[in-house]
């Protein structure tokens, strides 16, 4: 199977502008724009609904059953609880993530008047003061308070500079590109998934190649907070593929390199036959990856479910180390994935009854049930980094 090329140069390069526009969960209008703007850039057809989640849809060979492909521009981010008397904010966080790489964050607090700059501490940061305290206080969000860079001194100087509570906070991502394809910063997850997406978009723009069937390319603004795709998707859509982060730690499956398939997530497991049918991608199209079960997570899919989409759904992640925290990817992840979603999108539609929403038993699908043979053993063998290059 021939898989179009991949422009990683154009993939790094969306990812830092990506990282570049802050977008915590609720506040994610100025990125929502930049993507519209680089669909049409790209001559793809789009819209956006009420609040900002964008539909592109490349038309294929036929119509239905529609394919779509997600991810969300979304990210962990934090708003003003309280103004304190000491002129510092109270914060609570956007999404689920630890205070403890709160610490030390530098950040932009948005306000209706206009933006500032600042720095989350914890409540106590001084040495020099606190001595062997500032290593024996609590971690927490009650434990940490925002230091804006202005001359205030009190709740009532921060009041005057329109500063309220509900305030959205941007964290800085500090993303660093290294030339051994290492990728470290904030807001990988899934900032680095968007970009991929965006680089197979090109890819199709280029080759002029059309997917099999109609594909939709959705980009959702809240599931950091867990309701990304619960409104997103159209009746015609019969599958989606969430593209999102693998955790990589002890225990776990998952890898910087290569492609994640999530089998299953803190929800349950994902569709068997889709699921599979990105294992048959990966192994014919000499994508490396590797398979992972993820118990403290949920993507674009379990909201898409538990709006009451009818779809089978899979997910394809790229490994990343340390999650929500300061995160590390390879840019061969990212390659892989963008291969496995081409190979997808040129791919025919093997359940064909999946073009109409119910039926009989007539063309339903078959899961295996026999006893393996000895030798089919061998063929499950995964591939592991493979001999993709960097770049």
């Amino acid at each position: 199977m021939q898989i179009q090329e991949i422009d990683t140069d154009y993939l790094q390069s969306t990812l830092e502008t990506l990282l570049s526009i802050p977008s915590p969960s609720g506040y994610t209008d100025q990125i929502a724009r930049w993507c519209g703007e680089e669909l049409g850039r790209l001559g793809v057809e789009y819209e956006l609904t009420r609040r900002g989640a964008i539909r592109a849809r490349v038309k294929g060979r036929s119509d239905k059953p529609a394919r779509a492909i997600i991810a969300h521009i979304d990210t962990l981010g934090a708003q003003v609880a309280r103004l304190k008397e000491n002129g510092r904010v109270s914060v609570v966080p956007v999404g689920h993530w630890s205070s403890r790489f709160a610490e030390g964050a530098r950040c932009t607090l948005f306000t209706r008047q206009g933006s500032y700059r600042g720095t989350i501490l914890p409540l106590k940061a001084s040495g020099h003061v606190y001595g062997d305290e500032i290593d024996t206080q609590e971690t927490s969000w009650d434990h940490v308070e925002l230091r804006l860079d202005i001359a205030v001194h009190d709740a009532e100087g921060l009041h005057s500079h329109g500063i309220a509570t509900g305030d959205f906070i941007g964290i800085d991502p500090q993303p660093e590109f290294l030339e051994s394809g290492y990728i470290v910063s904030r807001h990988l997850d899934d900032k680095a998934g968007v970009a991929a997406i965006f680089a197979v978009l090109k890819a199709i723009a280029e080759s002029g190649e059309i997917p099999a069937v109609d594909t939709l390319f959705l980009f959702s603004i809240s599931e950091e907070i867990g309701v990304g795709a619960s409104s997103i998707l159209t009746h015609d859509v019969a599958s989606m593929i969430a593209v999102d982060n693998g955790a990589c730690a002890p225990g776990q499956n998952s890898r910087e390199t290569g492609v994640t398939l999530g089998m299953a997530d803190m929800t349950g497991p994902f569709d068997y036959h889709l699921t599979n049918k990105l294992v048959d991608l990966c192994e014919a199209g000499g994508i490396p990856y590797q398979r992972d079960v993820f118990r403290q997570y949920r993507s674009d899919n379990a909201s898409a479910i538990e709006g009451g989409a009818d779809v089978r759904t899979a997910l394809v992640t790229f490994g990343i180390d340390a999650s929500h925290g300061y995160e590390r990817v390879h840019m061969n992840a990212l390659q892989s994935v963008a291969r496995l979603l081409m190979a997808y999108t040129a791919s025919p539609v093997k359940i064909s009854r999946d073009a109409e929403p119910a039926g009989d038993l007539e063309g339903f699908t078959d899961q295996p049930v026999e006893p393996a043979e000895a030798d089919d053993a061998e063929e499950g063998a995964e591939h592991l980094f493979g001999d993709m290059p960097v770049s």
